[in-house]
């Protein structure tokens, strides 16, 4: 929020079930982020966002805890299947104001307990789940993965110009993470309205903490050995927010 707010840039702070688990459940989420927005006099806009909700029951929680966003993860299943639940986390959501994104294909890699391999998402599909559930937003899996890349990734630009056509939706780039600049930019010219990074967060935090224990040992203060982790993920995080282009758009 720091960076976004030196960027006027809205921001999207994307919380997975095992994120708000581990910080003590949705509500302990949406009551920490309300008390950092008015401490820190953030002014730019802030959401909310459950990432890969495994359930219907999963997203009702976090909307009913203050979530603004969240996304219902159906791609493991038929698409019949997948419609409906997603239909079903819709009507609720939007009856509350909030908003939903959904998944069609599967995201490569592991992330925060969220594994599987390249599934690459079929525009029939994706049109189905966008017309008939009535999603703000899609995700559609185009070669992108969870965690780091081994080599560079290729995105398929011709099936996401395809999607983007064929639905309308504003889409979803997971795996954000490691994508080379030029290809973060033919996404968004080509529909991506929300691209997720978190990989690159952590491991320039954890860099930064590693440093400083190795350079310092006499420090034992939790917030003096975090400090440098914070400042590289607010350097990383105003980088991505000038290289996507939403700086000044708050």
């Amino acid at each position: 929020m720091k960076a976004a707010e030196a960027e006027k840039s809205p921001v999207i702070l994307g919380v997975s079930e095992g994120a708000a688990k581990y910080m003590g459940g949705f509500t302990t989420v949406v009551k920490m982020t309300e008390g950092l927005v008015e401490d820190l006099k953030i002014t730019v806009p802030v959401a909310i966002h459950l990432d890969h909700g495994s359930s219907f029951d999963s997203c009702k929680a976090a909307i009913d805890a203050g979530f603004s966003s969240v996304m219902i993860d159906g791609s493991h299943h038929p698409i019949d299947e997948n419609v409906a639940m997603t239909k079903k986390v819709v009507d609720y959501a939007h009856a509350k104001g909030v908003s939903v994104e959904a998944e069609v294909g599967t995201v490569g890699g592991t992330e925060d307990g969220v594994t599987g391999g390249i599934n690459y998402a079929d525009p029939n599909e994706c049109l189905r789940v966008v017309k008939e559930a009535e999603v703000d937003a899609l995700a559609a899996a185009l070669g992108s993965v969870h965690g780091p890349y081994s080599g560079e990734p290729k995105l398929g630009f011709d099936e996401m110009k395809e999607i983007s056509e064929l639905t309308g939706a504003p889409l979803v780039l997971h795996g954000g993470s490691g994508i080379p600049e030029h290809q973060i930019k033919k996404a968004i010219e080509l529909g991506h309205s929300k691209i997720n990074v978190n990989t690159e967060c952590q491991i320039v935090w954890t860099a930064a903490v590693r440093e400083k224990l190795a350079t310092d040992d006499k420090v034992y203060d939790p917030r003096k050995v975090i400090g440098p982790g914070v400042d590289a993920i607010i350097k990383t995080v105003t980088e991505k927010i000038q290289e996507f282009g939403s700086n000044g758009k708050a």
